[in-house]
């Protein structure tokens, strides 16, 4: 097994992914709105993804947040309510909006584990400032680091009750971040000190599964390359002041934040200590690159990636019954 979660071209595996990912055996698959058509195409694909890795337990992901962030989507699934709805109900009602991400999550888990997805890269922990870039504050919790971490343990919580194990991110912080690191990379100037607000939600779910990098460089940590490529943010800031012991995947390498080969930054980023590399764009050529020049994957991030698929559980709940519950919360406020 290689330590990579690869994108799929299409609604279906083709003929070349099919030998490709049969050789290389990635340690997951992670899906987008080019591969999602209606929920039998998409119980079909995930059904061949396990067949093929011969699976049960396959890390099969997808970014199924609310708001503007939604791979699954009307007609076929219903839209959800981003993080800053959940904001707004706690600053009037915290419990009720505890109650209702709860409730939103499970609905979410319902629905991804019927069409055979296992994974969802939610909870956002990442705390709002004034001028944090609007790719994140149209998605995230609050500015307040203990509200952020109520709302993401519902997040996580409930997505557990649904049957998908929930993905952490952005460790450790992306509020601060005034440019969207698709397209740039962001540079933080901020003290420790100051940080220690970021990373506060993530140390409080520490205990989670899994957990997703930034592709931002932090002055007072590392002052030359960014948290996913940076051996000192990893081991000394997520590992060490966070506690965070789970599965730790990169956020997207093709993200432009990040410079060179797609294979220079997969090598980089396991050598920083990323347990998985996360390649979203399903470019042959280069998953060929990051296949060839990574090793298989190592004891401790296998036995990580195990004990998170493990901690999976039946999904429980009627998906109606649960979002009628969600809506009573907002109802109520």
């Amino acid at each position: 097994m290689k330590p990579v979660i690869f994108g799929l071209s299409g609604p279906a595996l083709t003929p070349d992914e099919r030998a490709f990912f049969a050789d290389v055996e990635p340690a997951g698959y992670i899906l987008f709105r080019r591969n999602v058509v209606d929920r039998a195409q998409l119980r079909a694909l995930t059904d061949s993804l396990r067949d093929l890795a011969g699976r049960d337990d396959l890390a099969i992901l997808i970014d199924q947040e609310g708001g503007r962030v939604a791979r699954m989507g009307p007609p076929a699934w219903p839209a959800f309510p981003a993080g800053p709805a959940f904001a707004k109900l706690y600053e009037a009602a915290p419990m009720s909006a505890i109650q209702a991400m709860r409730a939103n999550a499970q609905a979410l888990g319902l629905m991804l584990s019927e069409v055979g997805i296992t994974v969802d890269c939610a909870p956002l922990l990442d705390v709002a400032q004034p001028d944090t870039t609007e790719a994140v504050a149209s998605r995230a919790y609050g500015a307040d680091p203990m509200q952020v971490a109520a709302l993401g343990r519902a997040m996580l919580e409930g997505l557990a009750a649904g049957g998908v194990v929930g993905v952490v991110k952005h460790m450790p912080g992306h509020g601060r971040a005034i440019v969207d690191s698709h397209y740039d990379l962001p540079t933080v100037t901020a003290p420790a000190e100051a940080l220690a607000v970021d990373i506060e939600p993530f140390r409080t779910l520490r205990h989670a599964m899994m957990g997703m990098t930034s592709h931002i460089v932090f002055q007072a940590w590392d002052a030359e390359r960014p948290a996913t490529l940076s051996p000192v943010v990893i081991d000394r800031v997520i590992r060490g002041e966070i506690g965070f012991d789970g599965l730790l995947m990169t956020d997207d390498i093709d993200m432009k934040a990040l410079s060179g080969t797609a294979g220079d930054k997969a090598a980089s980023a396991i050598a920083a200590g990323c347990d998985l590399v996360l390649d979203c764009w399903a470019r042959m050529d280069e998953m060929i690159d990051i296949a060839g020049r990574l090793e298989p994957i190592a004891a401790h991030s296998r036995a990580r990636l195990d004990r998170a698929m493990a901690s999976r559980r039946a999904p429980d709940g009627d998906f109606d019954e649960v979002i009628a519950r969600r809506d009573a919360f907002f109802a109520l406020a």
